[in-house]
């Protein structure tokens, strides 16, 4: 049986940062972002899990939104900290699922990297969580990886497997086929989607 790093620990990614082996991490604003916040003008709170350098912390903020950003490894915060200078206030050190939001609901949360890089049996917390923090109307947006990988992580997802963890709780809004501009390691799978709460 593969033996599957628990990539749900703090170690698993602070050594990575630490060693300087994050070919997750993009250098900059994936265009797909770009053209979101281009096409929407609905400036509002958004909230980034999983943040890492941090790089759409300030596409967000130039467009508006109040952003907050959560990241559990430390060496990534203090680089995120780095990178953004004073929109590094922005950025939470904390675990995303422990951390108490204080009943702060977000009008957008962006994904990108930090579903996939969860094993499949914490996707229902992840679940759990989005439904609390966006209200109706809100929208989940981002690049979700979709495929296959024979050495996880990340896990990506399939047809089957999104529509069972967001369908109910969300409808898909909007999606766009496989992103070209990514990093080698989640060519062709990465896909676009704004996924919006419905009510309960």
């Amino acid at each position: 049986m593969m033996n599957i790093p628990d990539s749900s620990q703090t170690r698993f990614w602070t050594s990575r940062w630490e060693a300087g082996k994050i070919p997750w991490d993009l250098g900059g604003v994936p265009p797909a972002l770009v053209s979101f916040l281009n096409r929407t003008h609905t400036a509002t709170s958004v909230l980034i899990p999983g943040c890492g350098s941090g790089y759409e912390v300030r596409a967000f903020a130039e467009a508006g939104y109040e952003v907050t950003a959560v990241e559990f490894s430390l060496a990534a915060v203090m680089r995120a900290r780095e990178l953004l200078g004073p929109l590094g206030a922005c950025v939470v050190h904390a675990n995303f699922f422990k951390h108490d939001f204080g009943g702060v609901r977000y009008g957008v949360v962006y994904e990108r990297g930090f579903l996939c890089s969860l094993p499949p049996d914490r996707w229902p917390d992840y679940r759990a969580r989005m439904r609390d923090l966006l209200p109706a109307g809100g929208r989940l947006v981002g690049l979700f990886l979709y495929g296959q990988e024979p050495e996880p992580p990340p896990f990506p997802l399939t047809e089957e497997t999104a529509a069972g963890l967001l369908g109910g709780s969300f409808r898909l809004a909007h999606a766009e086929e496989a992103v070209g501009d990514t990093v080698p390691v989640y060519q062709g799978l990465e896909r676009w989607q704004e996924w919006e709460r419905v009510a309960d």
